[in-house]
């Protein structure tokens, strides 16, 4: 299992950014944040339509960043970094991955926890950023039984009205329909055992909800205290370059396009600000780095 022990930045080029995006192994990465010990693990990748990187953006800029990033096919790979949160007590999960039933390439999670030798049984609390399924759909087995049956389970009030409401599939193109039931699958089978929060309000004292809607209505991030911060981004900053280069770009994923740019620029400007760490679930493997401002924009700068 890698350390981090140190808090330095490692200077990287673009093509050095998306190199860490796919370890060469799977092995977990743990790092100490004041009380608390982060650990980061792999549920796998996504492969995804390069169509989907800010189909809207001018063409010229939009392919030499994808480019640069050495994303030139139909297709690309990625990254799902997970995190997981020990504090007394408690071993607390920042979301559950895509299961079986999303994408062969993802849904290792359990594997990899495993292979650290960490016993998902001992998982005591999770936390869901957002009801996506790579996020959530991981909170069942193939029999659509609990994954952690004695866990106990957080959601976002507003995200589990939005995926229980009747307009939870407008404006969601033909082939993302299935979001919807898989949300309610999953969600169904946490119903007793789920407590829901609003923004501001601890899951554990040190680890808060923070409200960032767009990507989704109501997706939250996680913000961790101790030092200067560390915050758990979900899908806010989802691409190494484009969201931190233009967040003004607008992703296929995201349901409220511009409420969600306003998000990540909201975000942004906060991490680069405060100097807080950030853990991003598809950024380079394994997601850990800082903000820094860059000719008028930001860039994302892996911690060593």
């Amino acid at each position: 299992m890698h350390q981090f022990t140190r808090r330095s930045l490692l200077a990287t080029t673009a093509a050095g950014l998306v190199a860490r995006s796919l370890p060469a192994c799977a092995a977990p990465a743990s790092f100490k944040h004041d009380a608390f010990e982060v650990t980061v693990v792999s549920d796998g990748h996504l492969v995804l339509p390069t169509s989907f990187l800010a189909p809207g953006a001018p063409p010229a800029e939009r392919a030499s960043l994808l480019q640069a990033a050495g994303q030139t096919s139909e297709q690309y790979n990625s990254p799902t970094n997970i995190t997981l949160i020990r504090t007394g007590a408690d071993l607390i999960l920042v979301d559950m991955g895509s299961g079986d039933r999303f994408m062969p390439s993802a849904g290792k999670l359990w594997d990899n926890l495993k292979t650290a030798g960490i016993e998902k049984a001992n998982i005591t609390k999770v936390v869901f950023t957002h009801g996506h399924p790579d996020h959530l759909w991981g909170a069942v087995d193939e029999l659509d039984d609990l994954a952690l049956p004695k866990a106990s389970f957080f959601v976002a009030s507003a995200e589990w009205d939005f995926w229980h409401g009747e307009n939870a599939a407008r404006g969601l193109p033909a082939e993302r329909a299935g979001f919807v039931t898989g949300a309610r699958r999953n969600y169904a089978a946490i119903k007793d055992r789920v407590k829901m929060l609003k923004p501001g309000d601890d899951v554990v004292t040190g680890l808060r909800l923070v409200a960032t809607p767009g990507h989704t209505q109501g997706h939250v991030v996680l913000e961790l205290a101790g030092g200067e911060g560390l915050i758990i981004g979900g899908d806010v900053l989802t691409h190494p370059l484009i969201s931190f280069q233009h967040p003004e770009w607008r992703p296929n994923a995201d349901h409220v396009p511009d409420q969600a740019a306003e998000t990540r620029a909201r975000l942004l400007d906060r991490l680069a600000a405060g100097r807080s760490k950030l853990i991003g679930f598809h950024l380079p493997y394994p997601g850990l780095g800082f903000v820094e401002r860059k000719d008028g924009a930001y860039r994302f700068v892996p911690a060593a």
